[in-house]
């Protein structure tokens, strides 16, 4: 659990330009399996977060896979 400024009930971090968009992504630089997904999460300030929904439901910080936007 934590504690982040700019977050709170009423507050959340602006969203960049790439929210919504989809993608494709990678686990561990292995480009030759890919899934595709959808951003969910961009934040243009802190915390500075990006979180994608892959295809199959899960849920993956971008700090996690490599991805690209299409």
């Amino acid at each position: 659990m934590g504690v982040q400024k700019g977050i709170s009930r009423f507050t959340f971090p602006a969203q960049g330009s790439h929210l919504a968009k989809k993608v494709k992504v990678c686990f561990n630089y292995d480009t030759s399996e890919t899934i595709f997904g959808k951003i969910i999460r961009d934040d243009a300030v802190a915390p500075f977060l990006t979180i994608i929904e892959l295809n199959d439901g899960r849920i993956v910080l971008a700090t996690e896979c490599q991805f690209s936007v299409i």
